[in-house]
């Protein structure tokens, strides 16, 4: 009977599927767990996704439960997770059907209590002031008398108002404010870009570059000022190359920034009173220094006039100073009057030498004349004569020189009957092939020249020349031209 029965019961249970029940699951327990608190450590916390998402888990000392952070809540968090920060996250309990398993979607994310913010500061700290960010070298002067400070606060609330009115009772310079949300979400990333801003601005731009700047904030909890407390503020603050105050809380509040900054101002009013002076006291301080000048320069001309006149007391008169001058001018004067009158003397006496001594010049020149007379005459006797034998010397080897000339000249073979046939420029003939027919020549006699042209009987006998030699035919007698006649006018080349 037992068998029976546990049988029929078995088969009364319902039957679910793998994806039925994973679903009935999912949906008991969103519906139990719909909105909860669940505080926790962040472990496993590795950054965002490429996807955006961020995936971690939240522990305690027995127990732990996977979390994820959709990215579009994320990048409005307050508090970003950070590895081992004790947090209390807002969301909904939900299961994963691919993995059996159960997982919390966080909606909002809190540091769980003071503690933990002080915490996560003082970590925060300690980490930037080993990188150097918070070190004293790195601080930056303020300007004493800045023509430019940039503001950047939110431009609504009682902190610009107090700075622009302290920087105007002060002195009066121009400001220019770049207005950021000063809390919440966002606010630290807006800060850190205005503070990069004023430092991208150009110097001689149409928004001058500030001299100084001035970060500024009221009072408020450690959450309301926890955008100061930001590392993109921090380091902002600390590559500015303006130099910057700040100014955040109240004079007991401390923020990361404050660390970072050139200086710490402990209100928005005390950072304006350290970036301009009081322009009055700057008047009255002009003022004094400008009548101690006076009365300094008043004293020392008094001083100089008193030095000046016991100086002069000291001085000799000016007759003493001109007595001894004027003696030796008088005694130079008289010297130089007795040494003209022997100069004189001695002149004359020299003349009247010379005078005497050219009494008997004219005979003795007379001699001298006659002495130079007879020898020129001798001298040129003798030029004569070496003269007259220089040039015969010269006419004999002359005439010797023109003897061997005419026995080396072609003129006297010419005269042996034979002729020089020249061409058109004058140049010798010596080869029949240098002839052709109908070519001007000019033959040369001994007793002078005729015009010719040459024939064909000349050109056609050149050839045979070159190949075989032709008996020599015995000379006739040459006849004598006659005295008067005159060769036929053809004209000459030359």
């Amino acid at each position: 009977m037992s068998n029976l029965f546990d049988a029929e019961s078995a088969t009364n249970l319902t039957e679910f599927t793998v994806s039925e029940l994973s679903g009935s699951i999912k949906r008991t327990v969103e519906d139990r767990f719909d909105r909860i608190r669940l505080r926790g450590e962040i472990s496993g916390f590795r950054g965002q996704h490429s996807s955006g998402h961020a995936y971690f888990s939240l522990k305690d000392e027995r127990a732990r439960i996977d979390a994820v952070i959709w990215r579009g809540v994320f990048s409005g968090l307050k508090i970003k997770p950070e590895e081992g920060m004790e947090v209390i996250a807002t969301g909904k309990v939900t299961t994963f059907p691919g993995a059996s398993k159960y997982q919390i979607v966080i909606e909002s994310l809190e540091p769980a209590g003071a503690g933990a913010l002080m915490a996560l500061l003082e970590e925060r700290r300690r980490k930037l002031a080993a990188e150097g960010l918070f070190d004293a070298e790195a601080k930056k002067p303020i300007p004493f008398m800045p023509r430019v400070v940039g503001v950047v606060t939110s431009p609504t609330g009682a902190v610009i108002r107090d700075i622009l009115h302290r920087i105007t009772d002060r002195f009066p310079v121009h400001v220019v404010v770049w207005p950021v949300k000063v809390q919440g979400e966002g606010s630290g990333d807006a800060v850190a870009a205005a503070i990069r801003g004023f430092n991208a601005l150009a110097p001689d731009g149409p928004i001058r570059r500030p001299d100084v700047l001035i970060v500024a904030r009221g009072g408020g909890s450690l959450e309301d000022l926890w955008g100061f407390n930001d590392e993109a503020v921090v380091r902002a603050a600390y590559e500015s190359d303006i130099p910057l105050i700040s100014a955040v809380g109240h004079e007991t509040d401390w923020t990361l920034i404050d660390h970072a900054a050139d200086y710490r101002a402990p209100t928005p009013t005390g950072a304006a009173e350290r970036a301009v002076p009081v322009k009055a006291e700057l008047v009255a301080d002009q003022a004094r220094q400008a009548a101690r000048l006076s009365s300094a320069m008043t004293r020392l001309m008094d001083f100089r006039r008193q030095t000046l006149t016991g100086l002069a007391r000291g001085l000799p008169s000016l007759d003493q100073l001109l007595a001894l001058p004027r003696r030796r001018f008088d005694e130079a004067a008289l010297r130089l009057t007795r040494a003209l009158e022997l100069n004189t003397i001695n002149k004359r006496r020299t003349f009247e030498r010379s005078a005497s001594g050219l009494s008997g010049m004219p005979q003795r020149l007379s001699m001298m004349m006659a002495r130079d007379r007879e020898q020129v005459s001798v001298l040129a006797a003798r030029a004569d004569t070496a003269i007259s034998a220089n040039l015969k010397a010269h006419r004999a080897a002359l005439s010797g020189q023109h003897r061997v000339l005419n026995s080396l000249s072609y003129k006297n073979v010419l005269a042996r009957g034979f002729t020089v046939i020249r061409d058109e420029e004058n140049k010798p003939i010596s080869r029949a092939e240098g002839l052709s027919q109908g070519k001007p020549v000019e033959i040369e006699f001994a007793d002078g020249r005729v015009s010719a042209v040459t024939g064909e009987s000349a050109a056609a006998t050149a050839e045979p020349a070159k190949e075989t030699a032709t008996p020599e035919k015995p000379k006739q007698p040459r006849k004598k031209p006659a005295a008067k006649t005159k060769p036929p006018e053809q004209g000459s080349l030359f």
